[in-house]
């Protein structure tokens, strides 16, 4: 069975098919208020997930300074490892709901 699916050509949508498509996301998007609340909510969710890991990186190396002095900044390097996870931290969350959404369409490919 998953042989006869392979051996098929997967046929993409045509430019209709796809202009309309995203015509009627925009159309319901536009019919259902809440959406603008989920993509602010979103957008504030993605913020945090940088902002938080970066200043506890900071504070760390504040702290890594004070108590074990050195030659280079400890407090730069965890600042900067900080701003490193949370821009992982944000890919994954944005990836998380790209999938969501385009399950919820439909897609295959995504």
């Amino acid at each position: 069975m998953n042989d006869e699916k392979r051996d098929k050509p997967r046929q993409l949508p045509t430019l209709a098919e796809q202009v309309g498509s995203k015509a009627r996301l925009k159309l319901k998007a536009r019919q259902d208020p809440s959406h603008v609340w989920f993509g602010l909510g979103m957008m504030g969710l993605v913020g945090w997930s940088v902002v938080v890991p970066t200043l506890a990186g900071a504070a760390f190396g504040i702290w890594l300074d004070r108590s074990q002095p050195g030659a280079f900044s400890w407090t730069l390097s965890m600042l900067l490892a900080g701003l490193m996870i949370g821009c992982l931290n944000a890919w994954y969350w944005v990836a998380k709901e790209d999938r969501a959404m385009a399950e919820q369409r439909g897609d295959r490919d995504a």
